[in-house]
């Protein structure tokens, strides 16, 4: 039942209202509680919020919380009242969802010693009382920290030993994460910049997500020695600065890997064909995605690398092909050396008509450079350009 008909039930039963204040499952949103946004106004709206909320608090007996949710809408002002909790009446909560309001606990909170999954979205807290409730929760599996604008640096303890998943998006002012958790085994960053990243020793990292500028480069240069048994990265690029360079480091069992750079602001000079660093770094990779779309440059006097067999990688995709002399570079590189190669495609995607020319050119180059380059027993198909989205489908499959 609804926490909301449960409330008006226990108005008229006592035996309900004895039930209903040891529900251990309590959502606070403006859903649950009935209220209607268009009726108040913000500080109305939190007001009100507050007070519901203080009194359902102060009436359930505290016993047995398992999970709590607690979400308003944006620009809405409140104060978690987390003393309400901290009488022993929190001691049972797995799970503590906090959504727009500010979270203010002190060094003396002890309430969370069963808490497994924290997540914190545009929730106002510093460092020092982040750090305080990290330090209180030894059993937290899950820590999720979105949006939280106050947060420059994060720090998380190694006495989270049971941290598996962590992730951190939308922190504009963050500059800072350094964490000492010897077993997080997946790892999801987003940010507007580049941060100082440190994860110590991650050797139980399996699946990596970035997305930043710079994170190409990161990813390559920085982060090999420090995550030996990485086995899926998923890695999204505003912008580089440098080409990806070549290096001894390797991900040695990197089996599924996806580069996508935002076209839009991404550098004309990169050169695409450095991607190829990757497949010498990844001995064991299986899957490559590459999402890029550049701006024309005449494919002549066309580089090749060192011959470099790699007989793992099954399926290469390529999304938005265009004519970019590095990018044709790198494609005839994946033709040339991938024995194993099962399915390899570069689609299209969505382009202004103006580009339809362009979508002409990178056919030419796949007719001129790439098609003669397949072997025998790979199979290429070429879609014309269509009126929909005027760009060039490439597929090479076995």
């Amino acid at each position: 039942m609804p926490m909301r008909d449960a409330a008006q039930a226990a108005c008229v039963s006592r035996s309900f209202l004895h039930s209903w204040r040891s529900h251990p499952n309590l959502d606070f949103s403006i859903t649950t509680l009935g209220l209607n946004k268009k009726a108040y106004k913000n500080d109305e709206i939190a007001r009100y919020f507050s007070n519901k909320v203080d009194h359902i608090l102060g009436k359930h007996s505290g016993i047995g919380i398992e999970e709590f949710t607690l979400a308003l809408p944006k620009k809405a002002k409140y104060n978690f009242p987390y003393s309400l909790l901290s009488n022993g009446s929190g001691d049972s909560i797995r799970y503590l969802h906090l959504d727009c309001c500010s979270f203010h606990p002190t060094s003396e909170l002890g309430w969370l010693r069963t808490l497994t999954r924290l997540h914190l979205c545009d929730v106002c807290i510093s460092r020092g009382e982040l750090g305080s409730l990290l330090s209180s929760s030894l059993t937290l599996e899950q820590l999720e920290i979105m949006y939280c604008d106050g947060i420059v640096c994060l720090k998380v303890p190694c006495i989270l030993q049971r941290l598996s998943y962590l992730k951190v998006l939308g922190c504009s002012r963050l500059r800072v994460i350094d964490s000492a958790a010897p077993n997080i085994y997946s790892f999801y960053f987003a940010g507007d910049c580049r941060i100082k990243l440190s994860l110590g020793a991650a050797l139980q990292m399996k699946d990596l997500h970035m997305s930043f500028s710079g994170a190409v480069h990161c990813t390559r240069v920085e982060l090999p020695s420090s995550m030996p048994n990485l086995e899926t990265a998923t890695i999204h690029s505003g912008n580089e600065i440098a080409n990806t360079p070549m290096l001894h480091s390797k991900y040695v069992h990197l089996k599924n890997l996806s580069i996508a750079l935002t076209a839009a602001t991404f550098s004309p000079t990169y050169d695409y064909f450095s991607l190829a660093s990757f497949f010498d770094a990844c001995p064991s990779l299986e899957i490559f995605l590459l999402n890029v779309s550049s701006d024309y440059v005449d494919p002549s006097d066309m580089r090749h690398m060192p011959e470099q067999q790699h007989h793992n990688i099954k399926s290469v995709k390529i999304l938005g092909f265009t004519s970019s002399k590095s990018l044709v570079e790198l494609t005839c590189h994946v033709v040339e050396n991938i024995t194993s190669l099962e399915h390899n495609c570069s689609r299209c995607s969505t382009l202004p008509i103006d580009v339809l020319m362009e979508a002409q050119r990178a056919l030419f180059a796949v007719r001129a450079y790439i098609e003669p380059k397949v072997p025998s027993t790979v199979k290429l198909d070429i879609v014309e350009p269509c009126r929909r989205c005027h760009a060039a489908e490439l597929t090479v499959s076995g």
